[in-house]
């Protein structure tokens, strides 16, 4: 059964993502630190991933992850090598960026969201050492990151590398995700976790309005307060998650948009950058101002729109990579049993009959395959394995 609370999460958080850099809104990175959210629950797959497979789960999430990089890269490599990018061997990073690939004036804008997949990459890698560790010193382990971005942000580590900074920044949010798979937040007493939370997310807000950046309370400009506020939010949002979501697909409309999207989470989020630059200046030439509320929402319908189209065009890429059928629009109902008999030019079994036998002659029904396990599994919070979701492996 899948776990349709992380799916709701994670259908906010790429809604977020998507009107957040269309909107440029910084109120919405507070309400809401989606990308926190995502490694969170990244973290906590990978955790299932690795006690069901060990090591051998690297390559699996790999393999989940990087061919919707490759078609992106197949799209406009080619463009940015047209358009200004000089030819080199870092060209190559495209294809497992370990590193941030190279782009030109334009693609290094379009493109920008790939710093998402180098860390999810890198977290990935990173995940077998760090889960030992996690698991025989749970607190030292999780601490970790955070004194990282704290020894960074008070200038004991200045001009810090780009993995330290990250690995600081986000890392805490995937072993909090390891945290919920082991079902340690769970346990955790409301009277501890809550007044946990509280603290350091006061202590996160603190930061963040006392040092705003360039955007004012965006908390993408404000590392440490990004770090705690987003900690506070996944020890509740996930810390605490509800035990009954059935609620959301009694809503067929919200369930099948919660199934899509989760889906084809990685192909809306790699591609709906582009469409975002794109239309930036197109809706300047018919009179709106970039900030003029009607432009601004017709922007945010038409990148929803074009990223749907795209999505109907590539998107079968994650169904591939995750060993599924590939479907144009995932997450079609299944028909019942009783709907399927009566479509049937057989005919149901009349009254009496056993199953798969009409008078004389047998229905013999076509051999099934045995379902692989899914590795891409999303665990409840005592660590049991639900269901399948985004950035995550089969």
């Amino acid at each position: 059964m899948r776990n349709r609370y992380l799916d709701l999460l994670r259908f906010l958080a790429i809604l977020r993502v998507v009107t957040y850099h269309v909107t440029g809104y910084a109120s919405l990175t507070l309400v809401f630190p989606a990308m926190a959210v995502m490694f969170a629950l990244a973290g906590s797959l990978m955790a299932a991933s690795l006690d069901r497979t060990g090591v051998p789960a690297v390559a699996r999430r790999l393999r989940r992850l990087l061919p919707s990089l490759w078609v992106l890269a197949a799209a406009f490599v080619p463009a940015m090598l047209l358009t200004g990018l000089p030819p080199s061997p870092k060209v190559l990073l495209w294809l497992f960026p370990v590193s941030d690939p190279p782009a030109n004036y334009w693609g290094g804008l379009a493109l920008s969201p790939i710093w998402y997949l180098r860390d999810y990459l890198w977290f990935v890698l990173a995940s077998p050492l760090a889960l030992w560790l996690f698991r025989r010193a749970p607190l030292p382990t999780l601490a970790a990151p955070f004194a990282v971005l704290a020894a960074i942000e008070f200038g004991v580590l200045p001009n810090p590398p780009t993995v330290l900074r990250e690995f600081g920044l986000y890392f805490g949010a995937w072993l909090l995700g390891f945290a919920h798979h082991d079902g340690l937040l769970r346990r955790m007493r409301n009277w501890v976790l809550l007044p946990l939370a509280a603290v350091v997310g006061a202590a996160g807000l603190a930061w963040i309005f006392t040092h705003p950046g360039p955007r004012g309370y965006d908390i993408n400009d404000i590392p440490l307060g990004n770090a705690l506020w987003a900690a506070a939010f996944i020890l509740v949002a996930i810390g605490r998650a509800p035990t009954d979501t059935a609620w959301v697909d009694r809503v067929p409309v919200l369930g099948r948009a919660v199934t899509v999207v989760n889906r084809r989470a990685l192909t809306i989020y790699l591609w709906h950058m582009p469409f975002v630059v794109a239309l930036t200046p197109l809706v300047g030439l018919v009179g709106w101002s970039p900030t003029d509320p009607v432009g601004l929402w017709l922007r945010v319908v038409l990148v929803f729109a074009l990223v749907g189209v795209v999505t109907l065009v590539v998107g079968w890429v994650e169904d591939v990579a995750a060993r599924r059928t590939p479907e144009l629009v995932p997450g079609k109902p299944r028909r019942s049993v009783a709907e399927r008999a009566a479509d049937d030019p057989a005919g149901p079994a009349p009254p009496g009959v056993a199953a798969g036998f009409v008078g004389a002659h047998p229905r013999v029904p076509a051999p099934r395959r045995s379902p692989e396990p899914s590795a891409d599994a999303a665990p409840d919070p005592g660590g049991r394995v639900r269901g399948g979701g985004p950035f995550s492996d089969r």
